[in-house]
């Protein structure tokens, strides 16, 4: 992908919001893990008062994907960007959300825990963690207020897409704080953190992820990659023809023949 200051025209990953998230985990006292969670500010023209994970575009000063996702952390949360107090974990695969936005996650692990947050107050009203395995369980990791009692803590809607086939599932977890006003933790949010919780506990959820016949990701990107006019507009920007794209049915094939080459490989 070229650098913007490489082309005059406008970036892909600026122009079509290509996002990078950091998923900061540290440990708790009794060892098990937790994941910072950020309350965004209820003036902010989108997702106001959302629960949420630091991240954003890049910045022409980015080197790489690590480097966008600590630099936002930095300045939403006060994250420290030394490598040596937040290591890195690893970097997810992308992630397809709504209205034409290609997230990918960043892991790392906060290991000085004399860290205090500096909030950006115009972007972040509060910050919160959660534990990490409760996104593995349909049942709360906490001890249920009064008011809350009548309310499920894991919930799902699966919903369809007039420009996409088959539908998708929106996860939802309550955080506990909703008698506070803090919103549950919801879409793109909760499937990072699903995802990051069954890479770190090395166990699937006790509840069914995706809708029947939800695409995968892969192939969600890339028929939004294919056919989304959006995403279509970067590509020519970018000088890719979208028609050579593969279609998402033969991304499925070539998706099936790795996966038994692995297989193989492990025999």
């Amino acid at each position: 992908m070229k650098h913007p200051s490489q082309n005059s025209s406008p970036s892909l990953d600026n122009v079509y919001r290509i996002y990078w998230l950091l998923v900061a985990l540290f440990v708790g006292r009794m060892g098990d893990l937790y994941v910072l969670l950020s309350r965004r500010a209820s003036t902010l023209r989108t997702y106001a008062g959302d629960t949420s994970l630091p991240g954003g575009k890049r910045d022409p000063q980015d080197h790489n994907i690590e480097l966008t996702a600590r630099r936002e952390a930095f300045e939403e949360i006060g994250l420290p960007l030394d490598p040596q107090k937040v290591p890195l974990l690893c970097i997810l695969e992308p992630f397809l959300a709504g209205n034409s936005l290609i997230v990918t996650p960043v892991v790392v692990l906060i290991l000085d825990n004399t860290l205090r947050p500096i909030l950006n107050t115009p972007e972040v009203t509060s910050l919160f963690s959660h534990p990490l395995i409760s996104f593995l369980h349909s049942e709360p990791p906490f001890a249920t207020e009064p008011e809350m009692l009548e309310m499920k803590y894991h919930t799902y809607d699966d919903v369809s897409s007039s420009t996409r086939p088959g539908k998708v599932r929106l996860h939802r977890f309550m955080t506990g704080r909703e008698t506070g006003g803090t919103k549950p933790i919801f879409g793109l949010t909760a499937a990072i953190l699903i995802r990051v919780a069954t890479i770190g506990y090395a166990r699937a959820p006790d509840f069914e992820v995706n809708a029947p016949g939800q695409p995968s990701q892969e192939q969600r990107i890339a028929r939004a990659l294919k056919h989304d006019p959006i995403f279509r507009e970067a590509a020519a920007l970018e000088g890719i023809d979208p028609g050579r794209i593969p279609e998402p049915s033969a991304l499925r094939r070539q998706v099936r023949t790795r996966d038994k080459r692995r297989a193989r490989s492990k025999l």
